[in-house]
């Protein structure tokens, strides 16, 4: 048993880090099992959306992370009533009662997170004006709401920037509109769908992102009323409606985590149980999985992880879905470190998501990033200008090192790679990883690593 796991406040407790530092032995196999809960990238969504209802609405296996919290606290000093539903995992929010807030409540309660800038539909419906604070999030590269921003003007939406951040208003009520985005963008995506169930008339978004967390919105609005149709090409019709009801809803899965643990289980040379996760939903990591050298098997409550021989070299092109995703290449590159072979990595989603290389190369791992990518070789994502890309040479033994985390996935594949590595790694700034990753410390210490939390 661990020195992490001996400690019962740890454990009791895994529900955040308790520290930011964590003091790590490496070289041991993760084995257990693991499970995942609801999708950060759905359950913050839905719970915006529980704005638009004019009764409560019911979310199941909502994880507990600190960007759960965030939007709970944005949502309750808006006046929406957030108590615990009768099961475990499950949030009751009542809108009935929604408020304006006040700037510096907004922004106090929003810290780092970007959720925001998807209030401003619901509020603009509810209350007729929205604000927006200076938006966080991790420092992977640009992301601009500039696509947010002029999907709102399309709907009626007034726009004034101010020197806290940016005021919208909708004297007149929000009207349908055509609009195609620049880019597949998810949250753009779910701005238009949380903006246009009800707006008057009938709106049209062309190239919409159809990740299985925005099906699962469209699924989740359609319960509580809303008219929305998906066609082929990325094209999403919603025909507006005067009101919404509450919904009951129980979150997809987090597929991000899955693919995380997976990872994991093959760059330790371990076996996890990721219980939770399904197949469909992971189509095309469980293909590069299998490529680099990795085996599962589907069973009906999840899927087992672990190493089928050697691991193998691979080409990845990140993409929107149904491409791989960009949060998956990052703990995979981790196991690719390991692989027989070199290992090319074109990340064309964010610009800056090579960052965390630098702590896998100060670890032993030989990796060449091109800051403008690699114009040579065969491609099936069309090139972008922002994008970056890693050429992976391995194995190479990774060693202990003291590291600092950039951000939630890049902070993963860090702990992993310390994880991996002989000796001991100090990984500070862990607390990021309470973003995106529930009872981390207690998920660790159940299948097996050796950590101690430091501060």
């Amino acid at each position: 048993m661990t020195r992490a796991m001996q400690d019962d406040t740890i454990v009791d407790a895994g529900t955040s880090l308790s520290g930011d530092v964590l003091a790590i032995r490496g070289g041991h196999p993760l084995r257990g099992r693991v499970d995942v809960k609801g999708a950060k990238n759905l359950a913050t969504k839905a719970m915006v959306a529980s704005l638009l209802g004019e009764t409560s609405s019911v979310l199941r296996d909502v994880p507990v992370l600190s960007d759960v919290a965030v939007v709970r606290s944005l949502l309750e000093v808006h006046g929406v009533r957030v108590s615990e539903g009768d099961e475990t995992g499950s949030l009751v929010l009542d809108p009935r009662d929604v408020e304006s807030a006040h700037f510096e409540e907004i922004d106090a309660h929003a810290g780092a997170s970007r959720i925001p800038i998807l209030f401003c539909g619901p509020l603009l419906h509810r209350l007729g004006q929205a604000f927006i604070p200076d938006l966080g999030g991790c420092r992977i590269g640009d992301r601009p709401i500039d696509f947010h921003l002029d999907a709102l003007r399309k709907f009626g939406a007034i726009v004034e920037k101010l020197p806290s951040g940016i005021r919208l208003s909708a004297p007149d009520g929000l009207k349908g509109a055509n609009i195609h985005l620049p880019y597949p963008s998810v949250g753009a995506t779910e701005q238009v769908l949380l903006t246009a169930v009800r707006a008057k008339g009938e709106t049209e978004l062309r190239n919409a992102a159809i990740e299985p967390e925005i099906m699962d919105l469209i699924a989740l609005l359609q319960k509580m009323g809303a008219i929305i149709s998906y066609e082929p090409n990325r094209v999403i019709l919603i025909e507006g409606v005067e009101t919404l009801r509450g919904y009951d809803h129980r979150c997809i899965f987090d597929r991000n985590e899955a693919a995380s643990w997976a990872s994991a289980a093959i760059a330790t040379d371990g076996e996890i149980f990721v219980g939770g996760a399904k197949q469909q939903e992971m189509l095309t990591f469980l293909n590069v999985f299998r490529k680099a050298g990795g085996w599962f098997d589907v069973h009906e409550d999840g899927i087992l992880f672990r190493r089928a021989g050697d691991l193998q070299p691979v080409i990845i092109e990140t993409d929107v879905h149904p491409g791989f995703m960009t949060d998956w290449q990052q703990p995979l590159t981790v196991a690719l470190t390991q692989a027989h072979g070199r290992s090319i990595v074109h990340e064309t989603v964010y610009e800056n998501r090579m960052g965390f290389t630098d702590a896998l190369v100060k670890m032993g791992a030989d990796i060449v990033v091109h800051p403008h990518g690699l114009q040579d070789g065969p491609r099936r994502v069309p090139r972008r200008d922002l994008e970056q890309a890693a050429v992976i040479t391995g194995p190479t033994p990774l060693r202990g090192a003291k590291i600092v985390v950039p951000d939630l996935r890049g902070g993963y594949s860090h702990v992993i790679a310390a994880l991996t590595a002989s000796g001991e790694s100090t990984v500070s700034g862990v607390d990021i990883l309470n973003r995106g990753y529930e009872k981390f410390l207690a998920k660790l210490g159940a299948l097996g690593a050796d950590f101690d939390v430091l501060g």
